[in-house]
């Protein structure tokens, strides 16, 4: 796990971010490989927003990020699963999962699907920010949809102007996004 001690400055910008996340607002954020995108999942204004920035159809459903697996546990089906321990294993770190629901989510989540994708990261940023908003946040990366996602706050000044909050921080230690796997299967989507 990469270490946790933010600065000053991050620390002041994720209580920023908290605040434009519980207000519906877009923010940017460092993660594993590239810069991403996040909102309140459960806000359809927030996550409608989100895909008119990125000029990406909604029905496609998002990957949500967490702090801890306890903040995904109400919405998916793993303890008790024979997927329980590969996912465990790999959490938290850079894998996202593709999991059954325990209960339903909105659409506009899940992409209609009965499934949801879900990393518990350990990128310092994407953890202090999940903690902070006591809820998983959503995670698209920073890029207008079939683009290259960007690396940097000032990158994503350029792509999208400055009606975003971006935190700034460090990139992890991927050089492409992070693997997607579906749990029940074991198959690597990506």
């Amino acid at each position: 796990m990469q270490s946790l001690e933010l600065t000053h400055e991050q620390s002041a910008n994720i209580s920023l971010a908290v605040t434009a996340l519980k207000a519906g607002e877009v923010v940017a954020y460092p993660t594993e490989a590239v810069y991403g995108l996040g909102c309140d999942p459960f806000n359809q204004q927030a996550l409608e927003k989100l895909f008119h920035v990125k000029q990406r159809p909604i029905e496609k459903g998002v990957i949500l990020v967490a702090a801890s697996v306890e903040q995904v546990l109400p919405y998916v089906e793993l303890m008790d699963t024979d997927w329980q321990q590969s996912v465990l294993d790999s959490w938290p770190g850079p894998v996202t999962w593709v999991l059954p629901l325990k209960k339903a989510l909105p659409d506009w989540i899940t992409g209609g699907r009965n499934t949801v994708a879900i990393r518990v990261s350990d990128h310092p940023i994407v953890h202090a920010l999940c903690s902070a908003f006591d809820s998983p946040i959503v995670s698209s990366s920073a890029n207008l949809s079939g683009h290259t996602p960007a690396k940097s706050c000032a990158e994503i000044t350029k792509v999208f102007g400055d009606s975003l909050l971006c935190v700034e921080g460090a990139l992890g230690n991927l050089d492409k996004p992070t693997q997607i796997r579906d749990a029940v299967s074991g198959l690597v989507l990506r």
